[in-house]
């Protein structure tokens, strides 16, 4: 009787936990969703999502670009703390640990199955000389995933092929996949030799201009693998399917899904159904169709009748960017759109373009619909669910927020470190940038990098645009929001 009672609980319990799933966007700015003020894009369902959860205005990324950003939200560690977290090539090995203390593995502890769909650019394997024809480890298996369908980096990078639970998808053995980012192999076609075979140019002095896939020229160089090459108008589509696969597959029991989409960043090619649904080119479109996918995720919950007791989280890796690799007339076709706002700067920089991010959360079951000013960071969800899901875990530099991220506390960070290739910090919204000598703008990207030979000091409760410099006003606090930033270091050596 006691052994039947002690199971009843438990099935209870389980069947409250909610399902977690966190959608992240690449390359998303802060102002590219009409519920955060977009009025020449319109993202309905993403509005609804923001409608009936917590909109947040001040949360953000660890960094302004996608590896060290994505490396903080696995692992709620700062990736500046551990060498080799910068922007990863194609080939690069596994930089996540396997140590059990990553966001997935709090998530299986707690009794989830756990999920990757869509992009990882984390690494795999234990070197760059990988064998791409065999099962390549260690991988997401090794850092928490029961299941997981990916491309290795991002879209503009060789290798183009799919990976699923760490095989490519499709291969032909007789056709075995060689990948290099040093010199070129086998006699594919680059940019740079065939621009005639380019459906899409790349922009001067970027790199996107080495093999060339589905007519669109790459970083890095690549042979063999030809039945298993994407087109990248069936990329979105195919990680939607698999996406909501797994959330039929596993509806009966608590999972939870790391789904990430691979808009808008770069080469910006919709799907051929949503080209042209925007009035903002290919970069509008793509935006639209991340939209859409969101939707559908949300009517899959609702017709399995799990959408109640599902968490949602949508964000973005950085900031957004415009003219990174190929000529797509995004700049051409913003007419009057701003993607990252009210704020200044965007991906790449250390301006608050580049790491404040649309953050929503919505779980209809545990959640009243507001919209919140708490600072928090994507690398706070690691001892969030830890501590909600009671599972030991002691991170570095994730916090417990488990309270703002349901709304029921204003309370977040009173201290945040971004990153670019510079630092900065920020306490009780007084932001504080280090001097630097890297260039003050990014002019093929059309960014302002916030690097200046002078200290700056922006007070975020009123001029989140970093409009007005008070550094040379407020050296006292200047002088103690360097030392705070110095000690976070001397904790890393």
């Amino acid at each position: 009787m006691m052994v039947t009672l002690l199971a009843a609980s438990a099935m209870v319990y389980a069947q409250q936990k909610p399902n977690v799933i966190v959608i992240m966007a690449d390359d998303l700015g802060y102002g590219d969703l009409s519920c955060y003020g977009a009025t020449k894009i319109h993202t309905p369902n993403l509005d609804a999502l923001a409608k009936r959860g917590i909109r947040f205005t001040n949360a953000h990324a660890a960094a302004s670009t996608c590896t060290p950003s994505r490396f903080a939200l696995m692992t709620g560690k700062y990736a500046w703390r551990k060498q080799g977290t910068g922007i990863l090539p194609g080939d690069a090995a596994l930089i996540v640990p396997t140590d059990g203390s990553t966001l997935p593995a709090v998530f299986k502890k707690a009794g989830y199955t756990t999920g990757l769909v869509g992009k990882w650019h984390l690494g795999l394997g234990e070197t760059v000389e990988k064998n791409w024809n065999k099962e390549i480890k260690p991988g997401p298996r090794e850092v928490g995933f029961d299941y997981s369908f990916i491309f290795p980096a991002t879209a503009d990078r060789v290798p183009t092929v799919f990976l699923e639970n760490q095989k490519v998808v499709g291969l032909d053995p007789k056709d075995p996949i060689t990948v290099s980012y040093k010199n070129k192999v086998g006699d594919d076609a680059t940019g740079l030799e065939h621009p005639e075979l380019l459906k899409m140019l790349p922009s001067p002095q970027q790199g996107h201009n080495q093999t060339i896939v589905n007519n669109i020229g790459r970083i890095g160089y690549m042979t063999g693998g030809k039945m298993a090459r994407w087109t990248d108008e069936e990329v979105p589509l195919t990680f939607l399917a698999k996406a909501t696969n797994f959330i039929e597959q596993n509806q009966k029991q608590p999972f939870f899904l790391y789904y990430a989409l691979t808009e808008p960043h770069a080469p910006r090619v919709p799907a051929t159904m949503n080209k042209g649904i925007s009035e903002l080119g290919y970069r509008g479109d793509v935006i639209m169709q991340l939209d859409w996918a969101v939707g559908e995720v949300m009517k899959r919950l609702k017709s399995l009748g799990i959408d109640e007791n599902t968490m949602i989280i949508f964000t973005s890796d950085n900031g957004p960017v415009l003219n990174d690799g190929y000529l797509d007339a995004d700049v051409e076709k913003l007419y009057g759109h701003t993607p990252a706002g009210p704020l200044r700067g965007g991906k790449y920089s250390i301006l608050e373009g580049g790491t404040r991010e649309p953050f929503i959360v919505s779980w209809p079951k545990g959640i009243k619909p507001g919209v919140s000013d708490a600072m928090i960071s994507q690398l706070d969800l690691v001892q969030s669910f830890a501590s909600y899901l009671k599972v030991p875990n002691n991170t570095m530099d994730s916090k417990n927020l488990w309270g703002a991220l349901l709304g029921q506390s204003k309370t977040g960070r009173n201290e945040l470190i971004e990153q670019s290739n510079q630092l900065a910090i920020i306490k009780d919204n007084w932001k504080y940038i280090r001097p630097s000598n890297g260039k003050p703008y990014y002019p093929l990207t059309n960014t302002d990098s916030g690097n200046l030979p002078s200290a700056q000091l922006y007070n975020l409760s009123n001029d989140i645009g970093e409009k007005n410099n008070l550094a040379s006003q407020h050296p006292e606090k200047v002088a103690e929001l360097e030392n705070l930033l110095k000690k976070e270091e001397d904790r890393t050596k």
